[in-house]
């Protein structure tokens, strides 16, 4: 049996890879709290939305696949890969699409995403963007 904690990632991931904000944004706390990647904290539903919304016009196809999942009281944490091609911008070497290992935590309160953080390693995603300037 599924935990409601594990579900609620689940269909946080879902949104993602629909690239549907407004479900996002019906899945976050108010205080939601996002870290990326690289550290940089951002809170507050209404900010993240943009956010989410800004990311997608970088990398519309943005996926989460999720590959394995460990629970432990309200947290959550899923392993797999990230990917997404800039702007859709394909070329012959299909240099703008990357896939990553990537990893989340979640932490769920009332049924609603808490926190959510991003490890990944984005190097690549770096270099994408900096070549497409």
């Amino acid at each position: 049996m599924i935990r409601m904690e594990t579900k609620v990632v689940f269909d946080f991931a879902d949104a993602i890879n629909n690239a549907n904000v407004d479900k996002i944004y019906s899945l976050m706390a108010d205080d939601h709290l996002f870290i990326d990647s690289q550290g940089n904290k951002m809170e507050g539903k209404e900010k993240i939305k943009q956010a989410w919304a800004e990311y997608f016009r970088l990398f519309p196809d943005y996926k989460i696949e999720i590959e394995e999942i460990f629970e432990k009281d309200s947290s959550v944490c899923a392993l797999g890969h990230a990917s997404g091609t800039y702007k859709n911008l394909h070329n012959n070497e299909n240099s703008n699409y990357w896939r990553i290992p990537a990893a989340w935590k979640a932490i769920i309160k009332d049924n609603q995403v808490k926190h959510w953080q991003v490890y990944a390693d984005n190097l690549v995603v770096m270099d994408i963007l900096n070549r497409n300037k």
